[in-house]
Parts: structure tokens; C-alpha cells; sequence
């Protein structure tokens, strides 16, 4: 897979999206990932990107000729490479929350480019040309889209074929199925002299798997209640796990 981005800051997201799985990754030849700073697009000696926005009002906005002109290198350079077109996604608070479902249809497609944007944001004429859609990493407010853009593409990364050492791995990550994670344990047995919940060292393995699914389902009830009911109208519940939620009540 072959991620682009399209960033003022490419030394913040090179090196970052070099450690751990994704660093891994790349050096496995998994994903690709290029940069693309708009300032070398910029018509004028001064590299400029951004201007006071019509109609007054504080910081200021990236300007639609550098970006445009950038996307348009992008997606030039794919073409000659053959490439598939690069989906592009602009991260921004305005855009639809990311999911893990949504996480794993864009791990699915073969090029990815990333918007991130810096002030107040990006005139919107570009955003209507350009952009294919708008992801948000959450509902708050950071300097630009670097930070949310590390965070989609670590996201996505980790659900490429062969990324994870255990296959099994994203399956059983929060959200995969709908509800959060119950929690983890490991060495020592007992530490703060909290033991381990016995069943896990009990070596059954089907009522590690009834114990961890009442866990999941115990902490996104308390913690997320409305992703319960989201499961509930996906018919993602079983009985039994019905059964369990009606015995914590």
C-alpha cells in the first residue's frame, strides 16, 4: 500500500511513522510513504501558503493554488508510476469520527493520501475539487493534521496482510467487533497483592473466551454504553451475550 501526505511539516511525519509496526512495515516493503510539502508548489519566491480569509476573523487559510498544485504533482507522479489514484482524505474536526470499520475499507485500498492542514484551515474550493473526504480523530482541536494523520496511518498499517506477528491480533483489538477490550494481565501472578483472575490460569480455554467476552462486554457497558446499543441494532449480540448483560444489571 502506498501512503501519501501532504504536509507543511514532512521531517514530523517521516520519522515518526518509523518506529515500532509501521517502521517494521515499511522496511518489509508492506507500505510505502511519501511526502509532500505545499510549499514547494508555492508560485511566489516567498514558498507562501496562506492568506487572511474574506469576511475578517482570526489566523489565517491555506491558500487552493499551492495545494493544488501539489495534489496535482501527487497524483501526476502515480500516474507515471502506474499507480492506482491516491484516495484523499483531509484531516479535519469538521469530518466524519474515523472507525474501526472505516479503518479497515481504507486499509483496503491500494493508495492512500493524507490532507493535513495548518491555521485555520483550507479555502474550500479546494476541499470541494480535491478532496474525496473529511476524517475527524476526535471531537477537539489540534494545531494541524499531522498528529491525527500519524494515528490513521498507524490504524491502518497494523491491518495490512502480514503487519501484526499474530494474525489473530486486529480481530481482537477494541471496536474490531463493536465493544471495547476488557483488560489484560500478565507476570507476576500477583503483584500489589492482586492475583491474576484465576480463570485465566486455568488453562480452559473456552471459559477464558466466555470470561474475556463478559469482560469486553462489562467495560463497553460502563465505559461506552451507546456502543451497545450500536451492536444491539447491527444484531451483533448473541443471546448469551444478552444473557450476561441482563446478569450485570
Amino acid at each position: 500500500m502506498d501512503i501519501e501526505v501532504v504536509t507543511l511539516f514532512p521531517e514530523m511525519v517521516e520519522p515518526a511513522a518509523g518506529f515500532g509496526v509501521t517502521g517494521r512495515a515499511i522496511e518489509r516493503g508492506i507500505w510505502r510513504l511519501r511526502c509532500w510539502n505545499p510549499r514547494d508548489h508555492a508560485p511566489d519566491a516567498y514558498r507562501r501558503v496562506d492568506d487572511r480569509p474574506f469576511g475578517g476573523g482570526p489566523g489565517m487559510v491555506m491558500l487552493p493554488e499551492p495545494l493544488s498544485a501539489c495534489l496535482g504533482a501527487m497524483h501526476a507522479r502515480r500516474e507515471a508510476d502506474a499507480g492506482a489514484r491516491a484516495h484523499v482524505v483531509h484531516l479535519s474536526p469538521r469530518g466524519a469520527p474515523i472507525t474501526q470499520r472505516r479503518v479497515a475499507e481504507l486499509a483496503a485500498l491500494p493508495a492512500l493520501a493524507l490532507l493535513c492542514s495548518r491555521y485555520e484551515g483550507v479555502d474550500q474550493r479546494l476541499l470541494d475539487a480535491a478532496v474525496d473526504e473529511e476524517l475527524s480523530v476526535g471531537d477537539f482541536v489540534v494545531s494541524g493534521g499531522e498528529l491525527p494523520a500519524l494515528s490513521l496511518i498507524d490504524a491502518v498499517v497494523r491491518l495490512l496482510p502480514g503487519v501484526m506477528t499474530d494474525g489473530a491480533s486486529p480481530q481482537q483489538d477494541s471496536f474490531s467487533d463493536g465493544l471495547l477490550e476488557g483488560p489484560h494481565y500478565t507476570r507476576p501472578e500477583t503483584w500489589g497483592g492482586t492475583p491474576v483472575p484465576a480463570v485465566l490460569m486455568s488453562g480452559h480455554h473456552a471459559k477464558i473466551a466466555r470470561w474475556r467476552r463478559e469482560q469486553a462486554l462489562r467495560t463497553t457497558a460502563e465505559r461506552r454504553p451507546e456502543l451497545i446499543e450500536q451492536a444491539r441494532r447491527e444484531h451483533r449480540l448473541s443471546a448469551q451475550d444478552e444473557a450476561l448483560l441482563r446478569g450485570m444489571s
